[in-house]
């Protein structure tokens, strides 16, 4: 068995979050919002694992754009 991956792209995001029922565009939305904890690194979205589980755990609120 693998490790599980701590850093994510938005289509690992949506496969492994979402399972596929929320698009692309959507989820991109949501980082421009602010609505997701992500960052950017050289022009690529990416979130962190714990933080996507800490923010679902939430309800799915963020008020802080900056990664936990």
């Amino acid at each position: 068995m693998g490790q599980t991956k701590t850093i994510l792209t938005v289509k690992e995001l949506r496969s492994d979050f979402f399972r596929n029922e929320v698009s692309l565009n959507t989820i991109y939305a949501m980082v421009r919002e602010g609505q997701i904890p992500s960052v950017r690194v050289r022009g690529k979205v990416l979130f962190h694992r714990e933080s996507i589980e800490k923010w679902l755990v939430g309800g799915g609120t963020n008020s802080d754009k900056e990664v936990y």
